[in-house]
C-alpha cells in the first residue's frame, strides 16, 4: 500500500473516532444547533445518511488524500505533529468555506460563537488519531 492508501486508512480511523466523538457531544446536549452531519445533509439533500456519507467521504477520502500529498510540507517532525497542523488547516477550511455553504455563517457564528473552539476540539482529536494511525502504518 502506497503512501496515499496509507494515509485514507489513517484518515479513516481518525474519522471513525471523530464519529464517536460527534455522537458523544450530541447526546451530551452541548451545542445541539453545531451538529456537522445535518448540515452536511442540508447541502446533500436527500436522506439524512448523506450526511454520514459525506462526512466520511470528505473526512477519509479528501483529507487523507490530501494529508499524503501535503505531508513533507507540514510543520512539525512527526506524524502526530502533522496530523495536528493539519487538522488545524481542515478546521480553518471548514470555518472559512463549509460553515457559510451551509447557511451557518463565517466561522459558524449563526450557529453561536462556542462552534468555532468545539469544532476546533472535534478536528484536533480527529488530527491526533490521523497522525498517530498514519505513523503507525507507515512504520511498518
Amino acid at each position: 500500500m502506497g503512501q496515499i492508501g496509507k494515509s485514507v486508512v489513517a484518515a479513516f480511523i481518525a474519522t471513525v473516532v471523530l464519529s464517536l466523538a460527534m455522537i458523544i457531544k450530541a447526546f451530551s446536549h452541548l451545542l445541539p444547533a453545531f451538529n456537522a452531519i445535518e448540515l452536511i445533509h442540508g447541502i446533500t439533500g436527500g436522506p439524512l445518511i448523506m450526511g454520514w456519507v459525506g462526512h466520511f467521504v470528505i473526512g477519509t477520502l479528501v483529507w487523507g488524500t490530501l494529508f499524503a500529498l501535503f505531508y513533507a510540507l507540514l510543520p512539525g517532525r512527526g506524524a502526530l505533529a502533522k496530523g495536528l497542523a493539519f487538522s488545524v488547516a481542515a478546521w480553518l477550511a471548514m470555518m472559512v468555506l463549509f460553515m457559510p455553504v451551509a447557511g451557518a455563517g463565517f466561522f459558524g457564528l449563526a450557529i453561536g460563537a462556542p462552534v468555532i473552539l468545539a469544532a476546533l476540539v472535534l478536528h484536533l482529536i480527529w488530527g491526533v488519531v490521523l497522525g498517530l494511525s498514519y505513523a503507525r502504518l507507515t512504520t511498518r
